[in-house]
């Protein structure tokens, strides 16, 4: 890369920590970002009408910060920024600007002032699922995410983009409304877990079990795993296996959180852990019979990717992504046959023929490293 500094919008970072949230998938990405480039780059921070860039002994405070957390996030937030926001800007025409959580852009403020700053944006496209599948996301989602799909077309000099099912959907949208579609780039999101075989310890856990990770919101399928369980529960009665459900609760998926509250038959079948370390879900991921993917829809799925990184078999919706980075070595089912889930999930219990064929494939996975995604990006960047 070349000696003039890339600015990364940090304003989701700092608004994930400041309410004092868990990390998502997309804010694992923007970390995984900062982590690479925080010795170099310029922190923007966006709030409201306002958009600064800082300078890099305040930026360098403030990647320190979000990088390594704190518990008075907020106290040591107000000091790392000082009166660096209120300080004149120099120009930064013509560089980068890497916004990489979809921050801001349904904003009518952001446009004017990449225009004015003369900077050069360039976006990390998650997903189009408000859009694809608004049933899935909360009211008033789909318009919303329509303004920053096409604040980032008009305005992008770069694209990048986790899958190549994400650049189809972008690809469809920008034909439909009449919008170019600027240089992209297809790079696989990277994991930091190292390889590891399955775990034969079961953490804690009195007998078999099943894991699902991400944040319960309809779109990810809860509730049709509950029902499941409460099959599963009414016929095999304490034989059946356990179900840890890892992650915060989210947004459409009443029924799911109901029944998590009140769990009637399934107490002591389910466990819910909504603040989970990374430590205790890898050890987890590590002694589950499976990892569980019922999603109906997905920009990438990164927890497909951890789970056979570990060795861990998956039984997952048949989507498109989950093939792109996956191939064949899941057990890909109909999201919506409660059936055939009971019946997959019940083989895996043991170590039945296809278990142990997934766990013989996973073993030579090679999972996408952020190694990888950099270069690719770092080139990328280079070009534009």
């Amino acid at each position: 890369m070349h000696d003039a500094p890339i600015l990364i919008d940090v304003s989701r970072l700092i608004w994930r920590q400041w309410t004092r949230r868990l990390p998502t998938g997309i804010d694992r990405v923007c970390l995984a970002y900062l982590q690479r480039f925080h010795e170099s780059a310029l922190a923007v921070v966006q709030f409201r009408q306002v958009r600064r860039i800082l300078d890099r002994k305040s930026s360098k405070r403030l990647f320190d910060l979000l990088l390594n957390g704190s518990a008075h996030f907020r106290s040591k937030l107000v000091a790392a920024l000082g009166g660096s926001a209120l300080r004149a800007e120099p120009s930064y025409a013509g560089q980068i600007y890497l916004n990489l959580g979809h921050t801001g852009l349904n904003s009518p403020h952001l446009e004017p002032w990449l225009v004015r700053h003369e900077l050069r944006p360039v976006f990390l496209i998650h997903d189009l699922i408000p859009i694809t599948h608004p049933q899935y996301c909360r009211e008033g989602e789909a318009v919303r995410h329509e303004q920053r799909i096409a604040t980032a077309l008009r305005s992008a000099s770069g694209l990048i983009l986790n899958s190549a099912a994400t650049k189809r959907d972008l690809t469809e949208f920008a034909g439909n409304h009449g919008l170019r579609m600027p240089a992209s780039l297809v790079a696989w999101l990277g994991i930091d877990t190292a390889p590891a075989k399955p775990s034969s310890n079961k953490h804690g856990q009195d007998r078999p079990y099943f894991v699902m990770i991400g944040t319960i919101e309809a779109r990810k399928n809860h509730l049709l795993m509950l029902q499941v369980w409460a099959d599963l529960v009414a016929k095999l009665g304490e034989k059946a296996p356990k179900l840890i459900v890892i992650g915060q609760r989210g947004w459409e998926a009443q029924e799911a959180i109901a029944i998590l509250d009140d769990p009637g038959p399934l107490d002591g079948h389910v466990r819910e852990m909504a603040r989970c370390d990374d430590e205790t879900m890898g050890n987890l991921l590590a002694g589950a019979q499976a990892m569980l993917m019922p999603s109906f829809v997905e920009g990438f799925g990164l927890p497909v990717v951890e789970a056979l990184q570990q060795g861990v078999p998956v039984i997952a919706s048949d989507l498109p992504v989950f093939r792109e980075i996956a191939a064949d070595i899941p057990a890909y089912l109909d999201p919506s046959d409660r059936e055939a889930w009971a019946r997959v999930i019940t083989d895996y219990i043991g170590d039945g023929p296809d278990r142990q064929r997934q766990l013989k494939a996973a073993a030579t996975y090679s999972a996408p490293g952020w190694s990888r995604h950099f270069s690719l990006v770092e080139e990328f960047l280079e070009k534009l």
